[in-house]
């Protein structure tokens, strides 16, 4: 061999690490797919805890977390004995006992759409890093815009990496509407938002972020279970302008995090089209309502609003997270965002738009692509029916209660949210304490809500696998924990 052959031998670049290898890969999914597939099957036949409760320094022992972040070394088979441990801590949605959070049981098209993102990594604010996954996001929204009653060609919006983010983007639009100097000034001290109490903490928080401060939240007048008294809202503003404040915007919910229940969404929209108000629409958790003609009527009205919040995973089952922002007039959000980046936006042939500009994430994932799959798989039909599946056994979990005189119910529920109590345990400490029997009992997991002032366990029925009989025996349960809770004393 010759010295210039034998130093381009030793010149040679080293083998890459870090690259994938197939045989691993194959290895890993093999053991991810039975086991997920093991804990899907087991959490929808009820086998097992609804939910786990250690503390974090037990859950590190158990998980020898320390252990595998100082050494290292974890292959196909020490996965599998973590993953069996890990799944085990969690908290099962698919589970028919799971009543708890607004958090979707997600669908099988969705949680492949998050291993596609996990795998390609195209975070597509930028159209050139991931181009397919604009153009899903965009047909996404598109279609969330023509189910709310807007005209595709003037309204538009953006995915988001949950509702909180959803409703700062929107406060963000409607303060570039009310206030177009905002951007380089500031939010102006005679800024106000109006709000019913029972709005979602992210709109105070919201306030907060952009300069209004939570202050600035002037509460509308509502009704015992916390929904919009339509007639007050005018005087209400009328009031802040005597003050010398300006109303950025009015709120309402569709549906309520707390009761489930729908503001008058015609009502309030048309005082905001009279008074030239931005009306901004939270359907987080109830928006999915418009897929079902029996069920849109708890939305009318939204059609008048100028912003609107739709969460995917929530009642359209993606995973954690995929939060929509729509806008009645698209250029509303691209007037949101007026900063300049010469190392991202530049004259250059894209081929398409930058998401970037219409929210606060820098970089964002394949977020359309989740819900994109759902309804190809089940299609529109499809999501429609679990919505109305769920929204069905709410009430009948409500008939149930209504005609058992044990337990006592503050309303009948218009989505899938029902709030209730024992009769004889209506104080706010048997609450907590009945649901933390619950939870320690294993076979159920509830939340809790405040109406009228005082507190009610909170079912939210979200799991499929949610049925008939499950009704029964949470009621029986219930009714144990509130019997251990008197004789506790």
């Amino acid at each position: 061999m010759s010295p210039r052959r034998e130093m381009s031998a030793e010149a040679a670049p080293p083998e890459p690490r870090g690259q994938w290898v197939p045989a691993e890969w194959e290895a890993a999914m093999a053991v991810m797919t039975r086991r997920l597939g093991m804990y899907v099957d087991e959490s929808q036949r009820g086998t097992g805890r609804v939910t786990a409760r250690r503390t974090p320094a037990e859950l590190s022992d158990v998980l020898s977390l320390q252990r595998w972040i100082r050494e290292g070394g974890m292959d196909a088979r020490s996965l599998d004995d973590f993953l069996g441990r890990y799944l085990e801590e969690g908290t099962r949605l698919h589970h028919p006992g799971y009543l708890a959070h607004q958090c979707a049981c997600p669908d099988l098209p969705a949680a492949l759409g998050d291993l596609v993102h996990g795998v390609t990594n195209n975070a597509m604010s930028l159209y050139e890093m991931g181009a397919a996954a604009a153009t899903v996001e965009l047909a996404v929204v598109d279609w969330m815009v023509s189910k709310v009653g807007w005209p595709e060609q003037s309204a538009g919006g953006v995915l988001v990496n949950g509702g909180s983010l959803a409703n700062v983007t929107s406060l963000l639009a409607a303060r570039a509407w009310a206030f177009p100097s905002a951007w380089s000034e500031g939010t102006p001290s005679q800024a106000v938002l109006l709000a019913p109490v029972s709005c979602h903490v992210s709109v105070k928080r919201g306030a907060a972020i952009i300069g209004l401060g939570c202050d600035a939240v002037v509460p509308l007048p509502c009704d015992a279970l916390g929904r919009i008294i339509v007639e007050s809202v005018a005087d209400v503003v009328e009031a802040q302008r005597r003050r010398g404040r300006k109303v950025m915007a009015v709120v309402a919910n569709a549906c309520a995090s707390a009761t489930g229940l729908y503001d008058d969404l015609q009502g309030v929209g048309r005082v905001c089209r009279e008074l030239g108000l931005w009306f901004h629409v939270d359907a987080a958790h109830g928006g999915s309502a418009l897929l079902v003609p029996a069920l849109r009527g708890r939305l009318a009205g939204i059609e008048l609003a100028d912003s609107v919040v739709w969460d995917a995973h929530k009642m359209l089952r993606t995973s954690t997270l995929a939060a929509a922002v729509l806008v009645r007039r698209k250029v509303d959000l691209e007037r949101a965002f007026r900063q300049e980046a010469d190392y991202l936006f530049f004259e250059d042939e894209r081929g398409g738009p930058d998401l970037m500009m219409r929210t606060v994430e820098g970089a964002k994932a394949q977020l359309g692509l989740k819900l994109f799959l759902n309804l190809a798989w089940r299609g529109e039909a499809g999501l429609g029916e679990y919505v109305a599946g769920r929204y069905a056994t709410a009430h009948r979990l409500w008939e149930l209660l209504r005609a058992r005189p044990d337990f006592e119910t503050p309303y009948e529920p218009q989505s899938n949210v029902v709030c209730f109590r024992p009769r004889d345990a209506p104080h706010e400490r048997q609450q907590i304490a009945m649901r933390d029997w619950l939870i320690a009992d294993g076979r159920f997991h509830l939340a809790s809500s405040v109406v009228e002032g005082t507190r009610w366990l909170r079912a939210t029925v979200m799991s499929p696998s949610t049925e008939e009989r499950t009704l029964h025996a949470l009621l029986d349960a219930v009714r144990e924990a509130a019997r251990q809770v008197r004789d506790m004393g």
